[in-house]
């Protein structure tokens, strides 16, 4: 059984047909919904420039964040007793050198 639901995503003043997994449904509208809030921002502020310049600037604004967010966790996954002791390793090691 094909569990795919087609759906039609509004981003940016265009319709985009997409299957997905009915599980991914929400996720799907909410970044639609997202990314067309972030647009609209920036039509508002900058009534010069045209859809695909605010299609750019919302991705490269959320990557960068996705990139933060990612690094955080990177930088949080190792529990502190673990990183003084690769501290503590690594201080020996450059003694020895």
């Amino acid at each position: 059984m094909d569990d795919k639901l087609a759906l039609r995503v509004f981003v940016a003043d265009r319709y985009y047909p997409i299957k997905v997994e009915r599980e991914n449904e929400e996720k799907i509208r909410k970044a639609a919904r997202m990314i067309n809030e972030k647009v609209l921002q920036y039509k508002q502020r900058y009534i010069d420039k045209d859809v695909q310049d605010f299609l750019a600037m919302a991705a490269l604004q959320y990557v960068i964040k996705l990139t933060e967010e990612e690094e955080k966790l990177e930088k949080d996954y190792l529990p502190d007793a673990l990183r003084e002791l690769i501290q503590k390793v690594d201080s020996i090691l450059e003694i020895k050198e």
